[in-house]
């Protein structure tokens, strides 16, 4: 296992992490827990979660799965979208943060989280206030790191000079939608990270699975994909993204490994990133993206790929997850 610096901060993440989305949801107890052993065992130390994933299954399979390897883990989880439909039960507000912490916690059975992300900007709270909350949260031990998500570059930046102004902690990360099949991370957010110091997790790095070249240009989808298991999916399978799966899955013929494992490589070699978060939902998958991190990619492949996904850096992110 490779493993990075988490931003400009004294963490160290591994190049491949473990996204947990499908914990509880698509995968059951005795599969996630299986997932979570091959991953450490593998030398991944980055564990991704969130108050709201499965319906906070995800957060208790890991609380249950981690035991005696709390300490073989970066734990990383979220809080901001909605958890119910109360005016204090969503947001970045002190009131709704520190709540969603100590649920969070008693979850994961552990007294800390070594990074606590917000899962999207909240127009509705003072940055400030929501500063000053995760500042507390370090102060009390409870929380090692704080990240943000689905912040635009402008939003981010304002965020990191507030905490400057004002003496507070910075973000050390932000997780975005990046990937070959969409690059308009590139236009803001890389530049900005890259000048202050902000690690980027990407999340979505194979689509959805489209880069792996599992969907065609027929209407069916293959059985067990997230396509079938998720309808809604399917407004992302369009000629173009299809198109690019299959161009991606050609060059990674050409180079001798799978579509997934070359679309995770050129990931990790991107600036600015830190760690890509990969889900599962058996350990065989797992098994096989962990190639991505040793792969040796040619020159000429990675002049393929820039060209393939060169459009994808124009127009709206593949996905982004806002308040409403």
């Amino acid at each position: 296992m490779q493993y990075r610096r988490l931003g400009s901060s004294g963490l160290h993440v591994s190049a491949l992490g473990l996204g947990t989305n499908s914990f509880g949801k698509r995968a059951g107890y005795e599969a996630s827990k299986r997932i979570l052993d091959l991953a450490i065992d593998r030398g991944v130390n980055f564990i991704d979660t969130a108050n709201i994933y499965a319906g906070t299954e995800s957060e208790t399979f890991i609380g249950q799965a981690l035991k005696e390897k709390r300490r073989s883990v970066v734990l990383a989880t979220k809080a901001g979208l909605p958890r119910g439909k109360g005016l204090n039960e969503r947001g970045s507000s002190r009131y709704h943060l520190m709540t969603e912490l100590e649920d969070s916690l008693k979850r994961l059975k552990t007294d800390y989280v070594d990074l606590y992300q917000i899962h999207t900007f909240d127009p509705g709270t003072p940055l400030e206030e929501t500063l000053r909350a995760l500042e507390d949260m370090v102060r009390s031990g409870k929380v090692r790191y704080i990240g943000a998500s689905n912040y635009y570059a402008w939003e981010l930046m304002k965020a990191v000079g507030i905490s400057d102004k004002l003496g507070l902690g910075r973000f050390v990360s932000t997780q975005t939608s990046y990937s070959l099949a969409d690059r308009t991370p590139e236009n803001e957010l890389v530049p900005m990270c890259l000048d202050q110091g902000v690690g980027i997790i990407p999340y979505f790095p194979l689509a959805g699975g489209i880069l792996t070249g599992k969907y065609g240009a027929s209407a069916d989808v293959p059985e067990g994909s997230r396509a079938h298991t998720d309808p809604g999916f399917r407004r992302f399978l369009d000629e173009r993204t299809i198109r690019l799966g299959e161009q991606v899955e050609a060059i990674a013929g050409r180079v001798g490994c799978s579509a997934g494992v070359l679309a995770l490589s050129w990931l990790m070699r991107q600036p600015a990133v830190s760690t890509v978060i990969v889900g599962a939902t058996r350990a065989e998958q797992l098994e096989e993206n962990l190639a991505s991190v040793l792969l040796e990619l040619p020159q000429q492949a990675l002049e393929e790929l820039d060209a393939a996904s060169a459009p994808f850096r124009r127009g709206e992110p593949f996905a982004i997850y806002r308040l409403t």
